[in-house]
């Protein structure tokens, strides 16, 4: 063999290791990576009263694959202050209910915090 060709081979071998522990580290903590296979704590709101809640948008997320994504993501929604956050798995979209407005870019930077994007402009309700 000659020089390019192990030089090839070797990364193809490096390629596949790194694959491999990708695969085996999202197979422990589950299909999104969770750490440790277990399962996101949903964060609670303590105010679930709709009629304090004027403003509704929602916000279209891509990348999420379990209930666990969804957790995270209703997470960082519901950690913005003043915002109570639903997230639906089947049709990747959160419904954000906020006290007062909140510029479509923080929501955005609360969605990529938690490793997910928001796939279109918000929707207000």
């Amino acid at each position: 063999m000659n020089g390019p060709t192990v030089i090839i081979i070797v990364i193809l071998i490096a390629i596949g290791i790194f694959a491999v522990k990708d695969y085996l580290r999202r197979l422990a903590g589950g299909c999104c990576g969770g750490g440790g296979g277990g399962s996101v704590k949903k964060r609670r709101v303590s105010d679930r009263d709709p009629s304090h809640y004027p403003y509704t948008t929602r916000l279209t997320i891509e990348g999420m694959t379990c209930q666990n994504c969804v957790r995270r993501v209703e997470n960082a929604l519901n950690e913005l202050d003043g915002a109570w956050a639903t997230v639906d798995l089947k049709s990747a979209q959160a419904t954000v209910r906020m006290k007062e407005a909140l510029p479509p870019q923080v929501l955005a930077a609360a969605v990529r915090k938690a490793g997910y994007r928001v796939k279109t402009a918000p929707i207000s309700l």
